[in-house]
């Protein structure tokens, strides 16, 4: 009788203290993430992304300012985007909704303070590398990454967070 008593007032505690996997985006919280670039083929990469948990800690809400047309004349509002942790598959994915009517979708992980997005970009295998260097501050790589090693590049820059 003792240990039912004991395990029903250790549950809640026991529950509580199970970690959140979305808390991997808590250090981007409370920032305004800045970066400015050049793709392989020469174009401009400049965007501002920010982070917020909602739903009670359930989803991660980010929007992205960019260039909204593909002239890259016009800058504001890009991206809407969710991040999700799935039950089912253990994993976090996240849903990324683009000004061009686009959808880009696939998976997060982290790696230490690293963040790694990987998703199907018309048929490749894209990976998005946040890469710690301090608080405030992240490198930032998009291209192919195969067994640790990156085999072509396509941007390589970094963001730097501003407190909001």
């Amino acid at each position: 009788m003792k240990k039912i008593s004991l395990l029903i007032f250790l549950a809640p505690i026991m529950l509580m203290a199970q970690e959140n996997p979305l808390d991997i985006f808590r250090p981007l919280e409370n920032y305004v993430w800045y970066a400015e670039g050049e793709w392989g083929d020469g174009s401009l990469f400049k965007q501002e992304i920010s982070f917020e948990f909602s739903l009670n800690n359930k989803i991660v809400k980010v929007q992205s300012m960019g260039f909204t047309n593909k002239e890259q004349t016009e800058y504001g509002l890009r991206n809407h985007g969710i991040r999700q942790y799935d039950e089912k598959s253990k994993k976090i994915k996240f849903w990324e909704f683009d000004v061009f009517g686009g959808l880009t979708e696939g998976t997060v992980e982290a790696n230490g303070n690293n963040l790694i997005y990987k998703y199907d970009y018309g048929g490749t295998l894209v990976t998005e590398m946040w890469i710690y260097i301090s608080e405030g501050s992240y490198g930032f790589i998009i291209g192919i990454y195969e067994n640790d090693t990156w085999k072509q590049t396509f941007l390589k820059t970094e963001f730097n967070g501003k407190m909001k």
